[in-house]
């Protein structure tokens, strides 16, 4: 079978890897270009941040309990939750170190978290791959087998026209053969031929 082949570029195959990353530095940024404009010591603004993130974490928590519990959405909930606090903590503090040691913390979980859903995804795709190339393999056999009975069929018609046609002209050339009598035949005990017009005549 034809199989499609689609070269992926280098950065949609690096994209996936470096998207954690991006997103915590992105929210580091942020928070630092906030702390530059007035969120430095701004108790206002760590109360709201914190209020924001328990707020979603309290989501987190809701959506994740019961039977109808979504991973996805209590995922959301609870990275927003620490995106919020993160942001808040790097916007209130004065220095860098305490921020950039919460970007790395938050890089690494991150990671840890990203990591076991690339695993589950690594996982479904190689059975997918595996099941497809199973029943590509299992139709390719059924589509043999059948083409092996096409062919059996038509040599079975090519003989049985080959034998039919090989009959007549026996009968055609016993029938010209001077001195041929098919009474003599039939009194002889062998089944009676079909009349023929060199007979009637």
């Amino acid at each position: 079978m034809n199989e499609q082949i689609i070269a992926r570029h280098w950065l949609a195959l690096i994209a996936p890897k470096a998207a954690p990353a991006l997103a915590t530095s992105t929210v580091l940024i942020l928070a630092r270009i906030w702390n530059a404009n007035g969120a430095e010591h701004s108790v206002g603004n760590a109360i709201l941040m914190g209020a924001l993130s328990l707020a979603a974490g309290a989501a987190g928590v809701f959506a994740s309990v019961g039977y109808a519990g979504d991973k996805v959405i209590a995922g959301t909930a609870f990275a927003a939750s620490g995106a919020l606090a993160f942001t808040g903590v790097a916007g209130y503090s004065d220095g860098l170190s305490l921020p950039l040691l919460l970007w790395v913390l938050a890089t690494v979980a991150a990671y840890g978290l990203a990591a076991s859903y690339w695993r589950s995804d690594r996982r479904t795709a190689v059975a997918h791959e595996r099941h497809t190339r199973v029943r590509r393999e299992e139709h390719a056999h059924i589509e043999r087998v059948e083409a092996l009975k096409a062919g059996a069929q038509i040599e079975s018609a090519r003989a049985g026209a080959a034998y039919a046609e090989q009959l007549a002209i026996a009968l055609i050339t016993r029938a010209a053969l001077p001195g041929f009598n098919p009474q003599a035949l039939t009194d002889a005990g062998l089944p009676q031929l079909p009349a023929t017009d060199r007979d009637a005549a």
